[in-house]
C-alpha cells in the first residue's frame, strides 16, 4: 500500500506531494512500481490546524480520480461524510486511524463493496496525547481492535470488509511500538487481515539513532519481521524497495515462484 499524502504536514515528506500535480505524479509512480493499493490522505492523524472536511474532499478527490484504474484506491480519513464520497467515487479501502471514534464511518462502508481498515489509536485525530500508558500494550490493542470490530460488525459490516491496523506509533512511544511488533502474531490471531503501518516511523529512528530520511533500511527489516508474524498488507513510503523485500520474503516462505530460473539451468 502506497502513500501519497497531499498535505502541506505530513509526517514523512512534509508536503513534498501537496500540489496536485505532485500527488498525481506520486500516484503514477507508486503503480508503475508495484503498488497494489494507494492510501490518499488529506489530513494527517498528528495534531496539526483543522481542516474542513470540505477542505479535505477538495485535497483527495481529485487524487482518487488519478489512481482509479491504476491500484486499488484507499482515502486515509475518519470522516463518515469523506469515506461516503470516495467511496462513491471508486474508492475501495476506506483508512480509518481513529478506530471508528465516529462509529457512523462503519455505516460509510455497509452495503458496498469497500474495505474497512479500523487502527488503534487513543487520541481524537489531530490531537496531542503525551507520554501514553498501557499495562501490556499488546493485550490492550488486541482488545481494543476487538471492540471496534465487534462494533463493525454490529452495525452491518461484513466481515469479509475488515482489515486490522494496530497503529505503530500512534499515541504508543517506541518500547510500545517494538513491544507489539514483537508480538503481532497475537494481533493476527484475532482473525482478520492486518495491515501494518511501519515506514519511516520514529520507533525506528529512535532505536536506530536514524534521522526519518536514514530509515530505509529500518523499515525494510521491520516490514519483513512483520510479515513473518502475520503483516498481511504494508503501508510504504518507498514502494520498490518495499516491492522486492516483499516478493523475496514470499518465495523464501513458498508463496511465489521466481520470476525466472537461469542460474546453473
Amino acid at each position: 500500500m502506497a502513500i501519497v499524502n497531499r498535505t502541506p504536514d505530513s509526517f514523512h515528506d512534509k508536503g513534498r506531494t501537496f500540489a496536485l500535480a505532485k500527488a498525481t505524479e506520486a500516484v503514477e509512480r507508486a503503480a508503475d512500481e508495484g503498488a497494489d493499493w494507494i492510501d490518499i490522505g488529506g489530513v494527517p492523524f498528528a495534531p496539526g490546524p483543522e481542516v474542513s472536511a470540505a477542505e479535505e474532499l477538495d485535497r483527495v478527490m481529485p487524487v482518487v480520480e488519478a489512481a482509479r484504474g491504476l491500484a486499488v484506491v484507499s482515502v486515509d480519513t475518519f470522516r463518515p461524510e469523506v469515506a461516503r464520497a470516495v467511496i462513491e467515487a471508486g474508492a475501495g479501502v476506506v483508512n480509518d486511524t481513529s478506530g471508528l471514534r465516529d462509529p457512523a464511518m462503519a455505516d460509510a462502508v455497509v452495503g458496498t463493496d469497500a474495505q474497512l481498515v479500523i487502527c488503534h489509536s487513543l487520541a481524537a485525530p489531530r490531537t496531542a496525547y503525551p507520554s501514553p500508558r498501557y499495562g501490556d500494550v499488546t493485550e490492550e490493542v488486541g482488545a481494543f481492535l476487538r471492540d471496534r470490530v465487534a462494533l463493525a460488525l454490529s452495525r452491518g459490516v461484513r466481515p469479509d470488509q475488515i482489515i486490522i491496523d494496530p497503529g505503530h506509533d500512534l499515541n504508543k512511544n517506541t518500547h510500545h511500538s517494538l513491544e507489539l511488533t514483537r508480538r503481532l502474531d497475537e494481533i493476527a490471531a484475532i482473525g482478520y487481515p492486518m495491515l501494518a503501518a511501519l515506514s519511516n516511523k520514529d520507533f525506528i529512528g529512535e532505536t536506530l539513532d536514524r534521522p526519518q530520511q536514514e530509515r530505509l533500511a529500518g523499515t525494510l527489516a521491520t516490514a519483513v519481521f512483520a510479515i513473518l508474524h502475520g503483516a498481511r498488507i504494508l503501508r510504504v513510503h518507498d514502494v520498490r524497495a518495499h516491492y522486492d523485500a516483499v516478493r523475496m520474503t514470499e518465495a523464501m516462505l513458498g508463496w511465489r515462484e521466481p520470476v525466472y530460473t537461469r542460474h546453473n539451468i
